[in-house]
């Protein structure tokens, strides 16, 4: 009976203690967080075991500047899919890396900030009338990207990749079987709909190949209009096989740019405010102060260090998963060093050259449904961020503010001074930021 009391005591407790014991329950937190963990780099062109290095990489070192008081593990943000696929497409992965290790340094820079004046200095310049519309522009100006491919296209959608009828039916499995799930899973099945999602879009591939259904698509369809379509089939293991199965992640370096700075580094305004939410929630899961232990200008720095960390070494930026969370929330399991083991797990699968193999094998409408939900669920929550502000966004401050980032941002406005640039959701929230600030207040009637 005594055994068993301090068994559900060290189920339960918070302080940071590393047994052999909890890997399991580590490598289960990194099976939830795997589908969105991957599901970044696959979306934007980044190496999906370089993403797997630098998000256990970057967990240890959060959990080193946070002296492993939080049980919270960094893996990729959703939120700069966007930039990246832009940042890639104009000027290259280095470039963008760059931009991405940039952020991280604007995280840092935050955490100082935090650490001289208090908390409350980001909310007075970064507001929810800033960060709520820079949010939707994030999910917005990439929505034509999510359709095309879901329609079989390439992301500019100059290009067919896939014939569209076969596109739309393994892009509407998967977009409805991650809203399912979302909906109405129960228990771990509600905390990994994105990776189930991808799972039945992948089968369904599977299934169209090999009852004939892709070729006879296929060949109703104008094959003029099709480029690097290697049909018949949707999916093809030839570079699985190829791969070795142990072998070192491809890391890149950046190549400094300024353009790719001033587009990405504003993006980092809107995952600077979530951190603070993120930090709360665990809090309350674990019945915990994380802004006053370890601190919230230390879990900024921790996010920060870890963010430039992964760019530099050519993965995405890092945040902390709301995945995990709650599934530390469902598991009741807070000890801090259960990440640890998680992050371990990562680092130790990004050398099996085949994952990052078999993930490449995805096919392109698979996660063109993915990125139907997933740039709306972006959009939906830069809205909430105002709705929940409880601002009455007809006052001509907030409507100012509110309709120029909006416009300029989804709009594609450009702004460039000597060969240096910065356009759509950089510009937007350099413009919301700086009319924060200038203009003035207004008078309550």
């Amino acid at each position: 009976m005594e055994e068993e009391s301090k068994m559900a005591v060290d189920a339960h407790e918070t302080d940071y203690r590393l047994r052999i014991g909890d890997s399991l329950l580590g490598a289960q937190m990194l099976f939830v967080a795997f589908g969105a963990l991957v599901l970044v780099p696959i979306l934007t062109g980044l190496d999906p075991n370089v993403a797997l290095f630098t998000a256990g990489a970057g967990t240890l070192v959060f959990q080193a500047v946070t002296r492993g008081r939080v049980p919270v593990f960094l893996a990729s943000s959703f939120a700069f899919i966007a930039p990246i696929i832009y940042g890639v497409q104009t000027w290259g992965i280095p470039a963008t890396l760059c931009g991405l290790s940039a952020a991280g340094v604007l995280y840092i820079i935050l955490s100082f900030l935090i650490r001289i004046f208090g908390s409350e200095i980001l909310h007075r310049i970064l507001p929810p009338v800033v960060t709520g519309p820079v949010i939707m522009v994030i999910g917005l100006v990439l929505a034509p990207v999510a359709v095309h491919m879901a329609m079989g296209r390439t992301g500019d959608g100059a290009a067919w990749l896939v014939p569209e009828p076969t596109a739309m039916i393994v892009a509407g499995i998967s977009l409805a079987t991650t809203a399912l799930v979302a909906l109405l899973g129960r228990g771990w099945l509600r905390l990994i709909p994105i990776l189930l999602g991808i799972a039945a879009g992948y089968l369904s591939a599977l299934l169209l190949d090999l009852t004939g259904l892709t070729a006879t698509l296929q060949a109703s369809f104008d094959p003029g209009q099709l480029q690097n379509w290697t049909g018949p089939t949707l999916v093809s293991m030839a570079p699985v096989a190829e791969r070795a199965w142990f072998a070192v992640p491809n890391f890149v370096l950046p190549e400094w740019s300024w353009a790719a700075i001033f587009f990405i580094v504003p993006v980092a305004i809107a995952p600077a405010i979530e951190h603070f939410g993120d930090v709360l929630a665990i809090g309350s899961i674990t019945g915990k102060d994380y802004l006053e232990d370890p601190g919230v200008q230390n879990t900024m720095l921790g996010d920060g260090l870890a963010t430039s960390l992964a760019s530099f070494l050519g993965g995405p930026p890092n945040t902390t998963y709301s995945e995990v969370s709650g599934a530390v929330a469902l598991t009741r399991a807070f000890n801090p060093a259960i990440m640890t083991w998680a992050a371990i797990c990562a680092i130790l699968l990004s050398f099996i050259g085949k994952i990052g193999a078999f993930l490449a094998t995805i096919p392109v409408p698979v996660m063109g449904g993915i990125m139907i939900l997933l740039f709306g669920m972006i959009t939906v929550v830069g809205i909430n961020t105002l709705v929940k502000s409880g601002k009455d966004l007809t006052t001509p401050r907030n409507l100012i503010i509110v309709a120029v980032i909006l416009v300029s941002g989804i709009g594609g406005m450009k702004f460039g001074v000597g060969g240096v640039g910065i356009e759509k959701i950089g510009l937007a929230g350099i413009l919301g930021l700086l009319l924060n600030l200038i203009l003035p207040q207004e008078r309550e009637a």
